[in-house]
């Protein structure tokens, strides 16, 4: 048998994180809202591009 020498192996875990142990302060968006949200900014954007009166 091998001797051993007080040497423990690498951790197993292959370089995986666990990122939902983090809780952060902040905004708390669904998916949901986020498409929303960025449907309207586009429809509001569509808006103002077409309502706009520019004279040369």
């Amino acid at each position: 048998m091998a001797k051993k020498r007080g040497k423990s192996l690498p951790a197993s875990g292959a370089g995986i994180v666990r990122y939902f142990d983090d809780d952060t302060s902040g905004i708390k968006l669904t998916p949901n809202q986020v498409v929303i949200g960025t449907i309207i900014i586009a429809l509001i954007c569509i808006a103002l591009r077409f309502t706009t009166s520019v004279r040369y």
